[in-house]
Protein backbone atom coordinates (compact mmCIF):
# COMPACT_ATOMS: atom_id res chain seq x y z
CA UNK A 1 0.00 0.00 0.00
CA UNK A 2 2.93 2.35 0.60
CA UNK A 3 3.52 2.69 -3.14
CA UNK A 4 0.39 4.80 -3.63
CA UNK A 5 1.67 7.55 -1.35
CA UNK A 6 5.17 7.30 -2.79
CA UNK A 7 3.99 7.63 -6.40
CA UNK A 8 1.91 10.68 -5.61
CA UNK A 9 4.77 12.31 -3.69
CA UNK A 10 7.17 11.70 -6.57
CA UNK A 11 4.79 13.23 -9.08
CA UNK A 12 3.85 16.14 -6.84
CA UNK A 13 7.52 17.02 -6.44
CA UNK A 14 7.81 17.57 -10.21
CA UNK A 15 5.09 20.23 -10.29
CA UNK A 16 3.78 18.67 -13.51
CA UNK A 17 0.31 17.61 -12.42
CA UNK A 18 -2.83 18.88 -10.76
CA UNK A 19 -4.31 16.32 -8.36
CA UNK A 20 -7.98 15.94 -7.58
CA UNK A 21 -9.68 13.55 -5.18
CA UNK A 22 -12.26 11.55 -7.09
CA UNK A 23 -15.89 11.32 -6.09
CA UNK A 24 -17.01 7.87 -5.02
CA UNK A 25 -18.46 5.88 -7.89
CA UNK A 26 -22.22 5.37 -7.97
CA UNK A 27 -23.05 1.67 -7.42
CA UNK A 28 -25.66 1.98 -10.19
CA UNK A 29 -22.88 2.88 -12.63
CA UNK A 30 -20.74 0.00 -11.37
CA UNK A 31 -23.69 -2.31 -12.07
CA UNK A 32 -23.37 -1.51 -15.76
CA UNK A 33 -20.39 -3.89 -15.80
CA UNK A 34 -21.16 -6.11 -12.79
CA UNK A 35 -24.05 -8.24 -11.61
CA UNK A 36 -26.24 -5.87 -9.56
CA UNK A 37 -26.71 -8.57 -6.92
CA UNK A 38 -22.93 -8.88 -6.49
CA UNK A 39 -22.59 -5.09 -6.23
CA UNK A 40 -25.34 -4.94 -3.62
CA UNK A 41 -23.91 -7.78 -1.52
CA UNK A 42 -20.48 -6.19 -1.51
CA UNK A 43 -21.89 -2.81 -0.48
CA UNK A 44 -23.84 -4.39 2.41
CA UNK A 45 -21.05 -6.75 3.48
CA UNK A 46 -23.05 -9.92 2.85
CA UNK A 47 -20.78 -11.69 0.36
CA UNK A 48 -20.20 -15.38 1.00
CA UNK A 49 -16.89 -16.16 2.79
CA UNK A 50 -15.60 -18.03 -0.29
CA UNK A 51 -16.17 -14.94 -2.45
CA UNK A 52 -14.34 -12.75 0.06
CA UNK A 53 -11.42 -15.20 0.13
CA UNK A 54 -11.12 -15.04 -3.64
CA UNK A 55 -10.97 -11.25 -3.50
CA UNK A 56 -8.20 -11.49 -0.91
CA UNK A 57 -9.23 -8.57 1.33
CA UNK A 58 -11.39 -8.84 4.45
CA UNK A 59 -14.60 -6.85 4.01
CA UNK A 60 -14.84 -3.53 5.84
CA UNK A 61 -16.45 -0.14 5.41
CA UNK A 62 -12.97 1.14 4.59
CA UNK A 63 -12.66 -1.37 1.76
CA UNK A 64 -15.99 -0.21 0.36
CA UNK A 65 -14.86 3.42 0.39
CA UNK A 66 -11.47 2.60 -1.13
CA UNK A 67 -13.08 0.50 -3.87
CA UNK A 68 -15.64 3.15 -4.80
CA UNK A 69 -12.91 5.81 -4.81
CA UNK A 70 -10.72 3.71 -7.09
CA UNK A 71 -13.52 3.22 -9.64
CA UNK A 72 -14.47 6.87 -9.27
CA UNK A 73 -10.90 7.86 -10.08
CA UNK A 74 -11.00 5.99 -13.37
CA UNK A 75 -14.40 7.45 -14.26
CA UNK A 76 -13.11 10.98 -13.65
CA UNK A 77 -9.87 10.26 -15.50
CA UNK A 78 -12.04 9.13 -18.40
CA UNK A 79 -13.84 12.47 -18.35
CA UNK A 80 -10.47 14.25 -18.30
CA UNK A 81 -9.31 12.24 -21.30
CA UNK A 82 -12.18 13.50 -23.43
CA UNK A 83 -11.46 17.10 -22.41
CA UNK A 84 -7.64 17.13 -22.37
CA UNK A 85 -6.64 14.17 -24.52
CA UNK A 86 -5.62 11.97 -21.62
CA UNK A 87 -6.36 11.38 -17.97
CA UNK A 88 -4.80 9.26 -15.24
CA UNK A 89 -5.82 7.52 -12.05
CA UNK A 90 -3.17 6.87 -9.38
CA UNK A 91 -5.07 3.69 -8.55
CA UNK A 92 -7.32 1.39 -10.55
CA UNK A 93 -6.46 -1.15 -13.19
CA UNK A 94 -8.33 -3.79 -11.15
CA UNK A 95 -8.53 -6.18 -14.07
CA UNK A 96 -9.09 -9.46 -12.18
CA UNK A 97 -12.68 -8.57 -11.19
CA UNK A 98 -15.28 -10.55 -13.15
CA UNK A 99 -18.89 -9.64 -13.78
CA UNK A 100 -20.19 -11.76 -10.88
CA UNK A 101 -17.30 -11.79 -8.42
CA UNK A 102 -13.95 -10.30 -7.48
CA UNK A 103 -10.54 -11.94 -7.58
CA UNK A 104 -6.87 -11.24 -7.00
CA UNK A 105 -7.31 -8.13 -4.80
CA UNK A 106 -9.82 -6.68 -7.30
CA UNK A 107 -13.41 -6.05 -6.22
CA UNK A 108 -14.80 -4.14 -9.21
CA UNK A 109 -13.26 -3.78 -12.66
CA UNK A 110 -12.84 -0.02 -13.05
CA UNK A 111 -11.82 -0.21 -16.71
CA UNK A 112 -14.89 -2.28 -17.58
CA UNK A 113 -17.15 0.07 -15.62
CA UNK A 114 -15.79 3.12 -17.44
CA UNK A 115 -16.20 1.49 -20.86
CA UNK A 116 -19.74 0.31 -20.12
CA UNK A 117 -20.58 3.82 -18.93
CA UNK A 118 -19.23 5.36 -22.15
CA UNK A 119 -21.09 2.86 -24.32
CA UNK A 120 -24.34 3.29 -22.39
CA UNK A 121 -24.24 7.07 -22.77
CA UNK A 122 -23.42 6.89 -26.47
CA UNK A 123 -20.10 8.70 -26.11
CA UNK A 124 -18.18 5.96 -27.88
CA UNK A 125 -18.75 3.16 -30.34
CA UNK A 126 -15.46 1.29 -29.78
CA UNK A 127 -12.78 1.00 -27.11
CA UNK A 128 -9.37 -0.67 -26.99
CA UNK A 129 -7.85 -1.97 -23.76
CA UNK A 130 -4.05 -2.28 -23.72
CA UNK A 131 -3.22 -4.31 -20.62
CA UNK A 132 0.52 -4.54 -19.92
CA UNK A 133 0.34 -5.69 -16.32
CA UNK A 134 2.38 -8.87 -15.93
CA UNK A 135 -0.79 -10.73 -14.91
CA UNK A 136 -3.41 -11.42 -17.57
CA UNK A 137 -6.45 -9.15 -17.51
CA UNK A 138 -8.78 -12.10 -17.09
CA UNK A 139 -11.70 -10.18 -15.62
CA UNK A 140 -11.68 -7.63 -18.41
CA UNK A 141 -11.42 -10.44 -20.98
CA UNK A 142 -14.42 -12.23 -19.48
CA UNK A 143 -16.62 -9.15 -19.21
CA UNK A 144 -16.03 -8.21 -22.85
CA UNK A 145 -15.69 -11.72 -24.28
CA UNK A 146 -18.83 -11.35 -26.41
CA UNK A 147 -18.68 -7.57 -26.86
CA UNK A 148 -17.64 -6.65 -30.42
CA UNK A 149 -17.28 -2.98 -29.48
CA UNK A 150 -14.32 -3.65 -27.16
CA UNK A 151 -10.89 -4.97 -28.15
CA UNK A 152 -9.01 -6.48 -25.21
CA UNK A 153 -5.24 -6.94 -25.53
CA UNK A 154 -3.15 -8.54 -22.78
CA UNK A 155 0.64 -8.96 -22.76
CA UNK A 156 1.44 -11.06 -19.70
CA UNK A 157 3.52 -13.77 -18.09
CA UNK A 158 2.59 -17.19 -19.46
CA UNK A 159 3.04 -19.09 -16.19
CA UNK A 160 1.94 -16.37 -13.79
CA UNK A 161 -1.38 -15.71 -12.06
CA UNK A 162 -4.16 -16.23 -13.08
CA UNK A 163 -3.39 -19.88 -13.69
CA UNK A 164 -6.66 -20.41 -15.58
CA UNK A 165 -6.50 -17.74 -18.24
CA UNK A 166 -9.54 -16.26 -19.98
CA UNK A 167 -9.62 -15.39 -23.67
CA UNK A 168 -8.80 -11.78 -24.46
CA UNK A 169 -9.36 -10.76 -28.06
CA UNK A 170 -5.54 -10.77 -28.31
CA UNK A 171 -3.35 -12.57 -25.76
CA UNK A 172 0.46 -12.61 -25.82
CA UNK A 173 1.92 -14.98 -23.23
CA UNK A 174 5.59 -14.41 -22.40
CA UNK A 175 7.96 -16.96 -20.83
CA UNK A 176 9.54 -16.46 -17.42
CA UNK A 177 12.63 -14.29 -17.51
CA UNK A 178 11.65 -12.33 -20.64
CA UNK A 179 13.98 -9.32 -20.98
CA UNK A 180 13.61 -5.87 -22.50
CA UNK A 181 14.45 -6.65 -26.11
CA UNK A 182 12.05 -9.58 -26.52
CA UNK A 183 9.30 -7.84 -24.57
CA UNK A 184 9.48 -4.65 -26.63
CA UNK A 185 9.52 -6.65 -29.86
CA UNK A 186 6.36 -8.49 -28.80
CA UNK A 187 4.73 -5.18 -27.90
CA UNK A 188 5.62 -3.55 -31.20
CA UNK A 189 4.22 -6.53 -33.09
CA UNK A 190 0.96 -6.50 -31.11
CA UNK A 191 0.21 -2.83 -30.50
CA UNK A 192 -0.90 -1.81 -34.03
CA UNK A 193 -4.03 -3.96 -33.66
CA UNK A 194 -5.26 -1.65 -30.89
CA UNK A 195 -5.43 1.24 -33.34
CA UNK A 196 -6.45 -0.69 -36.44
CA UNK A 197 -9.64 -1.27 -34.42
CA UNK A 198 -10.27 2.51 -34.71
CA UNK A 199 -11.12 3.02 -31.03
CA UNK A 200 -12.86 6.12 -29.77
CA UNK A 201 -10.91 5.75 -26.52
CA UNK A 202 -7.91 3.73 -25.30
CA UNK A 203 -7.52 2.37 -21.77
CA UNK A 204 -3.93 1.61 -20.73
CA UNK A 205 -3.48 -0.71 -17.75
CA UNK A 206 0.11 0.29 -17.01
CA UNK A 207 1.15 -2.14 -14.27
CA UNK A 208 4.91 -2.22 -13.64
CA UNK A 209 5.14 -5.72 -12.16
CA UNK A 210 7.17 -6.91 -15.17
CA UNK A 211 10.22 -5.37 -13.44
CA UNK A 212 13.03 -7.80 -12.70
CA UNK A 213 12.89 -6.74 -9.03
CA UNK A 214 9.17 -7.52 -8.69
CA UNK A 215 8.37 -10.26 -6.19
CA UNK A 216 5.31 -11.45 -8.16
CA UNK A 217 6.37 -10.71 -11.73
CA UNK A 218 8.67 -13.49 -13.03
CA UNK A 219 9.75 -11.34 -16.01
CA UNK A 220 13.06 -9.43 -16.16
CA UNK A 221 12.42 -5.92 -17.47
CA UNK A 222 14.58 -3.01 -16.39
CA UNK A 223 13.39 0.47 -15.45
CA UNK A 224 14.66 1.58 -18.85
CA UNK A 225 12.74 -1.19 -20.58
CA UNK A 226 9.51 -0.15 -18.91
CA UNK A 227 10.14 3.48 -19.86
CA UNK A 228 10.62 2.38 -23.47
CA UNK A 229 7.37 0.41 -23.23
CA UNK A 230 5.51 3.52 -22.11
CA UNK A 231 7.04 5.66 -24.85
CA UNK A 232 5.94 3.16 -27.48
CA UNK A 233 2.38 3.05 -26.14
CA UNK A 234 1.93 6.79 -25.70
CA UNK A 235 3.52 7.62 -29.04
CA UNK A 236 1.09 5.25 -30.76
CA UNK A 237 -1.81 6.78 -28.83
CA UNK A 238 -0.76 10.28 -29.87
CA UNK A 239 -0.58 9.26 -33.52
CA UNK A 240 -4.08 7.77 -33.31
CA UNK A 241 -5.63 10.88 -31.78
CA UNK A 242 -7.83 8.79 -29.46
CA UNK A 243 -8.31 9.92 -25.84
CA UNK A 244 -6.22 7.85 -23.40
CA UNK A 245 -7.05 6.73 -19.86
CA UNK A 246 -4.12 5.51 -17.75
CA UNK A 247 -4.66 3.30 -14.69
CA UNK A 248 -1.95 2.31 -12.22
CA UNK A 249 -2.09 -1.47 -12.09
CA UNK A 250 0.27 -3.74 -10.19
CA UNK A 251 3.79 -3.41 -8.84
CA UNK A 252 5.42 -5.31 -5.97
CA UNK A 253 9.17 -4.76 -6.11
CA UNK A 254 11.64 -5.10 -3.30
CA UNK A 255 12.57 -2.40 -2.57
CA UNK A 256 9.15 -0.83 -3.24
CA UNK A 257 10.90 2.41 -4.27
CA UNK A 258 11.62 0.79 -7.65
CA UNK A 259 7.92 0.23 -8.19
CA UNK A 260 7.14 3.84 -7.26
CA UNK A 261 9.83 5.08 -9.64
CA UNK A 262 8.46 3.00 -12.53
CA UNK A 263 4.85 4.07 -11.89
CA UNK A 264 5.87 7.73 -11.72
CA UNK A 265 7.82 7.37 -14.95
CA UNK A 266 4.67 6.17 -16.72
CA UNK A 267 2.75 9.31 -15.85
CA UNK A 268 5.67 11.61 -16.59
CA UNK A 269 6.11 9.93 -19.97
CA UNK A 270 2.42 10.42 -20.70
CA UNK A 271 2.73 14.11 -19.87
CA UNK A 272 5.82 14.51 -22.04
CA UNK A 273 4.28 12.82 -25.08
CA UNK A 274 0.56 13.58 -24.78
CA UNK A 275 0.87 17.04 -23.24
Amino acid sequence: MAKYRMVRERLAATGTFAFQCADLADPAVIALAHDPAYVDRFMRGTLAPAVIRRIGFPWSEGLVKRTLASVGGTLEATGDAFVRGWGGNLAGGTHHAFRNEGSGFCVFNDIAVAIRWLLSTGRICRASVIDLDVHQGDGTAEIFENEPAVLTISLHGEKNFPFRKKLSKIDVALPDGTRDEDYLLALQQTLPAAFEFHPDVVFYQSGVDALESDTLGRLSLTIGGLAARDRIVFSACKSSGAPVVVTLGGGYSKPIERTAEAHANTFLTAAAILG
